[in-house]
């Protein structure tokens, strides 16, 4: 009986990977249980605060789960790590003009959040009638306290690159991640053993923010996906600049990464294809959008994370760094109307920005009728600049 188990065992994780790639997964591998080798440098990044304003990352619960994932599933064996392609930013041209922005290539289509749920509780029922009982399990992806690049390493899946992404050599760094810790024993995968960025700095060099770090970790505080996506206040105005033209995440050390360059699939999941005038929204057009309008744009889009406030606000910083005068009367009535004192603290930076003669003239309308304390002050800052 327990010599046949292995061969049982190897069958099964072989029907459970041809399952998991018939759903559509790209990449699948198996790792164990232990505790990820990482923990002590996710320990360290936490102490120094490069997490920013994402505090449900050092709470303590999540940091015993990510340090030891039995305290998840006391009964796990082994952890199924799943990858799955999306559309690499190669695909889509940069802004040829300055009436658009740019989102992250994660972001163009169907939200992931919506998509692999349904696929992770398929693969489990399919688990549990290959073994003919219920399977103890929890499921997730990127939603868990779970150090996934950990794991999928351990899995076999890639490395850890220097700009912090998971690399597959055969497909690049652009798929999401999942995993589904098991109560059974499956076939573990060797690990990813080699680290192929060899002397190669292009992602650091890349970085318009210089967030990404030595030790392969990033200072989110720093990060544009960050700044654009989890920051709910106000953007540091000395970062604002270098934002550039993205609206939501950023994808520019995957673009520099040669890995991508060379091996970028195009065979992504169709339900993550572009959706129309996502990859490079109409700027202008954006700060029109009203709350219905937002959540009826964005319904099932991982945009809808940044909510109204926060894509207005980047877009109005995008349309600042643009400098384009034809702009200054959609700012100036966001400046005047917006309800989010949000948006408007960041579109009286943005008129600063392109400045001149209308500029100030818009921002002294707004100074007389505004209200709010931290938008005043920003108008302020604004009309005394030299532009």
């Amino acid at each position: 009986m327990h010599q046949d188990l292995p061969v049982r065992n190897s069958a099964l994780t072989q029907a459970v990977k041809v399952e998991a790639h018939r759903l559509g997964f790209h990449l699948v591998g198996v790792t164990t249980p232990e505790p990820p080798p990482h923990f002590t440098v996710f320990e360290d990044w936490l102490k120094e605060g490069r997490h920013g304003e994402m505090s449900y990352l050092a709470e303590e619960r999540a940091r015993e789960r990510r340090a030891d994932p039995r305290q998840i599933l006391p009964e796990c064996k082994s952890i199924l790590v799943l990858g799955i392609y999306y559309p690499s930013a190669s695909s889509e041209s940069a802004p040829q003009d300055r009436s658009t922005g740019r989102i992250a290539a994660y972001a163009w289509g169907k939200d992931y959040h919506e998509v692999l749920p349904q696929r992770l509780k398929a693969l489990v029922s399919y688990i549990e009638n290959q073994v003919g009982y219920v399977v103890p399990n929890r499921w997730y992806t990127d939603t868990g306290p779970l150090l996934e690049r950990d794991l999928a390493q351990r899995a076999g899946l890639g490395w850890i690159g220097k700009n912090t992404c998971l690399i597959n050599p055969a497909l690049g760094s652009y798929f999401f991640l999942s995993e589904i810790l098991l109560g059974i024993d499956l076939v573990i995968d060797q690990p990813f053993q080699t680290d192929q960025c060899g002397t190669c700095t292009r992602c650091l060099e890349a970085c318009p923010t210089g967030c990404i770090l030595p030790d392969r970790t990033l200072d989110a505080r720093r990060c544009i996906s960050y700044l654009t996506i989890e920051l709910k206040g106000a953007i540091s105005p000395a970062l604002r600049p270098l934002l550039g033209d993205w609206v939501f995440g950023c994808d520019v050390c995957q673009q520099a990464c040669p890995w991508n360059i060379r091996f970028a699939s195009q065979d992504f999941e169709p339900k993550f294809a572009p959706w129309p005038g996502v990859p490079l929204p109409n700027l202008q057009e954006t700060l029109s959008l009203s709350p219905g309008d937002f959540n009826r744009r964005f319904k099932d889009s991982p945009v809808r994370r940044a909510k109204r406030r926060g894509l207005l606000r980047n877009a109005v910083v995008v349309l600042g760094n643009q400098g384009d005068p034809q702009a200054l009367p959609k700012l100036l009535q966001s400046l005047l109307r917006d309800p989010e004192p949000i948006v408007r603290v960041h579109a009286a930076w943005a008129i600063g920005q392109i400045g001149g003669d209308q500029a100030r003239r818009a921002l002294r309308q707004a100074e007389a009728i505004e209200t709010d304390p931290a938008v005043q002050e920003e108008i302020q800052r604004a009309a005394s600049s030299k532009k």
